[in-house]
């Protein structure tokens, strides 16, 4: 009888399996598991997915005597080491309450819904000590412990002694054991997935910086729009695609094909391309075998498929990046994610590029050196950094990616305006963040700042470049780690802001060339004659015997804008 039970939990754990399986290969599902800062919204999806799994798992059972031979432990135990200690609680209750209203007046009711009750408490509470290698093992131990619990409870919560030694003596094996190992299985296939959906993003990733790298270096040097022909083919050839054409609102401003050398600039003729720019929405363009696709023919006779993705500057569309290929089967759904992501990377760089034609702009000219400055050795650095870590850390490279672009962005939207302090410590938060991925711990930094200043109007870009400089210039240049303390406070309708380190210390040459040309130290040069110019005086630098503290004000009522 033991072999035949065993024979059906498989068959129930198979069947718990696809459903997991079909559950997180859905994005949405992969994403919400993967998440560790689980939102409400989250254990509400996960905790009604294992609930149904776990309630399916009884359903699916088997009668003997009374009681149902399941694997609805399972389903919590899975529930909760995937979804954690909420997910763990709520799957249990709801698969608990369930099964005591399953058969009704059977003896067996009670106690196992409250062995699965619990079992959902203890869940929780053990989760938080598992870590990644462990969770299969936990799992097995979880299924275990809330198994003995369903037996030892039959044993003694049902009056009929003979039936519940009956019912534990043929339940015990196959139902511990099973629902143990199910458990187990279900987590290691959702894990397998993850795994496997996580190296493919890191290979993806790895591909954009490859192209954004490579790209670099003719943005760097825009002069005229030829320089993105280059771009146009490093793009067709890292992707394997036949073509790549960029244009602008109104017409194509370049473009390479393998099979046609020179794509001339004329006007946009596509309607698709016309709608992307119009709706700022990405296009997917496959020629059936019949049709005939004049934009295509003008590419190549080669093409099949087509991908329009626009290009952005802040939030108005300035043109698209148009792909194409010779099978549409490289439009994948992964490939299209690929590739909106590069869209975004040349939109930035394309943004970056124009900042020189921006000069004329500013509205003071003393100002112009610290421009959405971008030191391209920081840039080269990030990229590596984030090339590394898709090998070993696929999330922590996605954190990086993150944080990078948040940084490009606040130096390309800020540079010329008054920002509230709040922003500025954030670009703060954001560039430590991206030290740190590179450093680790060498570099700590403290924040003594009261809330009630957050709001507070200060120049952009005037306390990020200081802490960068008390990084690169006193705390990298020492073998051991380093501390910066941030000191923000209020003095009358003015606030003071101090930046002390324990690095190097600073050169007394470097303190008496501050009002000198901006030729070296740019951007300790840039924040301290700025402040001159705003506030008519600039950095207090002071060489402590172990480090350097940087002391200004900042005029309450002066507007920066």
């Amino acid at each position: 009888m033991n072999l035949q039970f065993i024979i059906h939990l498989i068959s129930n754990i198979g069947f718990s399996s696809m459903i997991a399986f079909f559950f997180i290969k859905i994005d949405r599902s992969n994403l919400v598991i993967k998440n560790k800062g689980k939102t409400s919204k989250d254990i509400v999806i996960l905790s009604f997915f294992f609930s149904l799994l776990a309630i399916s798992g009884t359903y699916i059972g088997l009668n003997f005597q009374g009681a149902i031979l399941n694997t609805r432990n399972a389903g919590v135990v899975a529930g909760g080491i995937l979804g954690g200690p909420y997910v763990a609680v709520i799957t249990g209750v709801v698969a608990g309450f369930h099964r005591m209203f399953v058969n009704v007046g059977r003896e067996t009711a009670l106690p196992c819904a409250i062995a699965t009750i619990l079992g959902g408490f203890i869940i929780a509470y053990f989760e938080k000590f598992t870590k990644n290698k462990s969770k299969s093992a936990v799992a097995f131990l979880m299924g275990f412990i809330v198994e003995n619990l369903s037996m030892m409870f039959i044993l003694i919560f049902v009056k009929n002694k003979d039936l519940a030694q009956n019912i534990v003596k043929n339940f015990y094996i196959p139902m511990v054991m099973m629902n143990a190992i199910g458990a187990s299985i279900l987590i290691l296939i959702v894990e397998d997935i993850i795994e496997k959906s996580e190296l493919i993003a890191g290979n993806q990733a790895k591909l954009a910086l490859s192209i954004a790298n490579k790209t670099l270096p003719y943005f760097r040097e825009f002069k005229d729009f030829t320089a993105l022909n280059e771009v146009c083919r490093i793009i067709s050839e890292d992707l394997g695609a036949k073509a790549t054409v960029i244009t602008d609102k109104n017409e194509i401003i370049a473009g390479f094909s393998f099979d046609k050398i020179n794509i001339e600039k004329t006007e946009i003729k596509s309607e698709d391309t016309k709608r992307a720019i119009e709706d700022g929405e990405v296009k997917v363009v496959i020629k059936d075998e019949e049709e005939i696709i004049e934009e295509f023919l003008y590419i190549s006779p080669n093409i099949k498929s087509c991908i329009i993705l626009p290009l952005n500057e802040k939030n108005d569309v300035i043109g698209t990046m148009k792909i194409f290929f010779d099978t549409a089967e490289k439009i994948t759904e992964k490939n299209r994610y690929l590739m909106i992501g590069l869209s975004h990377l040349i939109s930035t760089q394309m943004e970056i590029s124009k900042i020189e034609n921006l000069k004329s702009l500013v509205k003071y000219s003393e100002i112009k050196a610290l421009q959405s400055q971008i030191n391209p050795h920081f840039l080269f650095n990030v990229l590596n950094t984030m090339a590394a870590l898709i090998r070993i850390n696929p999330e922590k490279a996605r954190e990086v990616t993150i944080d990078l672009s948040k940084y490009l962005r606040y130096n390309l939207d800020n540079n010329l305006k008054s920002v509230e302090l709040i922003n500025e410590l954030n670009q703060v938060d954001t560039y430590i963040k991206i030290e740190k991925a590179r450093f680790g711990e060498k570099i700590n930094i403290k924040y003594d700042i009261n809330e009630d200043l957050y709001n507070f109007k200060i120049p952009s870009l005037i306390i990020q470049p200081l802490v960068e400089n008390s990084i690169k210039h006193g705390i990298l240049k020492k073998s051991e780690k380093g501390n910066i303390l941030l000191q923000i406070k209020k003095i009358g309708k003015d606030i003071e802001v101090i930046i002390e380190d324990d690095g190097v210390g600073i050169k007394q040459e470097i303190i008496d060339s501050l009002d000198s040309k901006i030729e070296e130290n740019i951007g300790l040069k840039n924040v301290h004659q700025r402040l001159k110019l705003l506030y008519g005086k600039g950095l207090n630098i002071t060489k402590l015997n172990k480090g350097t503290r940087i002391k200004f004000k900042i005029l309450g009522g002066v507007n920066y804008d």
